[in-house]
Order: C-alpha cells, then sequence, then structure tokens
C-alpha cells in the first residue's frame, strides 16, 4: 500500500522551511544550463514558476492551452492579494497570517506550507511591484490596503478591482523577458494529454498541438504544474474556472494523489437571482464589504411592503433596520468569513426578513462609506468598472 509523503521538512512549525533552504542541496550556475523544466499552465502560478526557473538559469518550456499566457484564468482574481507588512500598524503579523489562513481555508490545508506562505507573503509584494504591478497607493506613496472578510487586519494590497488581471501581467512580462533571451521557449494552444514517467520520475509530457492537431513528445528533467484548481459547477454558481484540469486528472491516472477534489466558494457578494434566464451569479467584488454594512427591515411587514413595491429601502430610518451582521458578530461585524456572512444572510431570508422581489437578498449599504470617504472616492477604493456599472443599473437595491 502507497505511503503518503508530503516532504514537508521536520522540526518545528515555524522553522522547518528555513532549516531546509540552509540545507538543502544547491546547483551551480554552469550545471542549470544543462537542466530543462517543463511548466504547464502560465497563470500566476505557472507564470511565475517559468520565469523564476529561467531567472535563475534552467532551460524552460511553457504550455497552455490559451492563445496567449494573458488569457489565463487568474485574471478574474479581482480582490487582492494578502501579505502581512503590518503598514497599518494594526498588529499584523506571520503568525496572524498563517493562523487566518488555516482557519479560512476550513483547517485542510498543510500548516507548514501555510506557514512558508506567510513567511514570503511580504517579499512577494516587493516582487510584484518591482515587476511593476500598479498596486494602490496612500497620499504618502506607501502601498494602500483594504479589508476583506475573516480577519481584523488590513492587509489585502489590491489594484483597483483588476488586482488578478495586474498580477498576471506582470509575471507575463517576467516571462516575456525570458522569451526574449532564449531561456522560455512558449507553446500556446498546447493541452497536455499524458505525462511520460522514467524510474518513477516526470522526464516530459505528451502534449497536442490544438491549431494543427499533431501528437508531440517533450522531454525534461523536471515538470512543474500550475494548472489551476478542480471545481464543480452547480447551477448558479459563481465558478468560471478557466483550467479544464485535464492535466491534474492525467498525473492522477500516473499515480500521483488527488485530493479534496470539489472546491466550492460560498460568495456572501452576488448579485441577487433576476429571473431562470441566468446561468450563473454576477460576482462583485468581496471587498464591497470593506466599507459596506449589511441591513434587513427589521419588521416582517416593512420586508413585506418593501418586496411588494408598496416602500423603498431609503425610506426606512435607522432604527427599522437590523445590521445583523454587527449584530450577531460585534468583534468582526460586516467582515465575518463568507461562509459564515452567506448562512446568516440565508437565515434572515428563510425567516422572511429578505429584499428583492425573490425575498432571497439583504441590503449592502454604502451611506456611511460615502458620508466617510466622499462618493468619488468610495467607488475608485472599492468598485471595479463592472461593479459600478452594476450599482449604477440596480440603484438602492445595491447602494
Amino acid at each position: 500500500m502507497a505511503t503518503l509523503d508530503s516532504k514537508i521538512p521536520e522540526g518545528s512549525i515555524s522553522e522547518k522551511w528555513t532549516h531546509h533552504k540552509n540545507k538543502i542541496n544547491l546547483v551551480n550556475p554552469a550545471n542549470k544550463r544543462n537542466i530543462d523544466v517543463i511548466v504547464v499552465g502560465t497563470g500566476l502560478a505557472g507564470g511565475s514558476a517559468a520565469a523564476t526557473l529561467a531567472e535563475l538559469g534552467y532551460n524552460v518550456k511553457a504550455f497552455c492551452f490559451q492563445d496567449s499566457p494573458r488569457r489565463a484564468h487568474s485574471i478574474a482574481a479581482q480582490g487582492g492579494i494578502n501579505a502581512a507588512k503590518n503598514y497599518q500598524g494594526d498588529g499584523d503579523s506571520t503568525y496572524r497570517l498563517f493562523y487566518d489562513t488555516v482557519k479560512g481555508g476550513d483547517y485542510r490545508s498543510r500548516e507548514a506550507n501555510v506557514y512558508r506562505l506567510a513567511e514570503v507573503s511580504a517579499n512577494i509584494i516587493d516582487q510584484c511591484v518591482a515587476q511593476g504591478v500598479p498596486f494602490a497607493r496612500e497620499y504618502g506613496g506607501l502601498l494602500d490596503n483594504r479589508s476583506f472578510g475573516g480577519v481584523l487586519v488590513s492587509r489585502t494590497f489590491y489594484a483597483k478591482g483588476q488586482t488578478g488581471q495586474q498580477l498576471l501581467l506582470g509575471a507575463y512580462s517576467a516571462m516575456n523577458r525570458q522569451i526574449g533571451r532564449g531561456k522560455i521557449k512558449m507553446y500556446n494552444r498546447h493541452e497536455m494529454l499524458d505525462l511520460v514517467i522514467v524510474d518513477g520520475k516526470a522526464r516530459g509530457i505528451i502534449a497536442r498541438n490544438l491549431i494543427t492537431g499533431k501528437i508531440e513528445r517533450h522531454s525534461a528533467h523536471a515538470v512543474v504544474l500550475g494548472t489551476g484548481g478542480y471545481g464543480n459547477v452547480f447551477y448558479l454558481s459563481t465558478n468560471a474556472m478557466g483550467s479544464n484540469v485535464t492535466a491534474a486528472w492525467k498525473i492522477h491516472k500516473k499515480g500521483a494523489y488527488f485530493a479534496n477534489p470539489c472546491y466550492t466558494q460560498i460568495h456572501p457578494t452576488c448579485i441577487p437571482v433576476s429571473g431562470d434566464h441566468q446561468s450563473k451569479l454576477t460576482l462583485m467584488s468581496e471587498s464591497l464589504r470593506n466599507d459596506g454594512r449589511i441591513w434587513v427591515p427589521a419588521k416582517l411587514e416593512d420586508a413585506k411592503a418593501i418586496r411588494e413595491g408598496k416602500l423603498k429601502p431609503t425610506d426606512l430610518k435607522e432604527e427599522d433596520r437590523d445590521y445583523y451582521l454587527e449584530r450577531r458578530y460585534p468583534s468582526f461585524g460586516n467582515l465575518v468569513p463568507r461562509d459564515v456572512a452567506s448562512r446568516a444572510a440565508k437565515e434572515r431570508c428563510d425567516a422572511g426578513f429578505g429584499v428583492n422581489k425573490t425575498g432571497e437578498a439583504v441590503y449592502l449599504d454604502f451611506a456611511a462609506a460615502i458620508e466617510r470617504y466622499g462618493k468619488e472616492q468610495a467607488r475608485v477604493k472599492h468598485l471595479d468598472e463592472n461593479d459600478a456599472k452594476l450599482v449604477k443599473k440596480l440603484g438602492t437595491e445595491v447602494v
């Protein structure tokens, strides 16, 4: 029977990877020029890996099934990227980022790997800035932060509502530099069909040229997969997975272990259902919960009147509104974790306090944020162009 081996180093959780890096065998620059590495996938993971390996001196072959690495699904990561830089002076640390990430992952992650992620998070931001990613900045020039659900600090670095796209362009630029140097050979419109195993190790791939249909063989000393996560698409899901996960399935058939195959993201900032014609839910940036206040009418008769169009939400006085997340979770308020916010909204709707024509929606109110920042600054801080159009279209149903 096979034994699972995650290759995590020995030692205390905060020192595992530091000790490992200090003791790991190194490859001298002259030898790196003789080593070939295949990287499948050119999103943030694959693109960064390819650019970094090439920068180190390895010969890289990069594969993607899109017509360009710029079309990788990483562009859909609107909200931001976390790092424990503690710019706000609000008590953030490597440990707090580690703890929040493990907790946010429902305690299913490998703790040692998450701790390493928290350790290098600050350096990742610096690398992205060096690559030209236009993160938002405060008046004094420091990188700005905004809050996200599930944490009590502001650690999310963002580029308006286009963070994933801007990060991908940074990785893509770094790849292009190495392509120009001849260290990366790019294979667009290629799909990995199978993994080549020699003496128990990955030594190449079989790929199909999606333009000509030709089956190709590519050899290497190592194969890196950065092909995205697996996700089932449910009815009215927000899922729009760019990866078709065939690469992960192919290596699973070759003996790689496949864990947690169903990834479900519960999101509390979806636009309410508007009709049977919808094939998926429309997702707004979750950073909207940063300053937005979520509420429903405090009285059943008011909720019913709003659903029937007899009462406008703006006519309800403050005392007639139930800011239920702030009432239930005073420490986190509207920034409770996604699953908690979503379940609390469902409970209020099931109890008859839901709004919209369906009764399956709640209000996200920006009156306080607009009063605090001004309308334009509130819009710049949180809304991308798509969100702004939705807000304008839906009016008081959202704002």
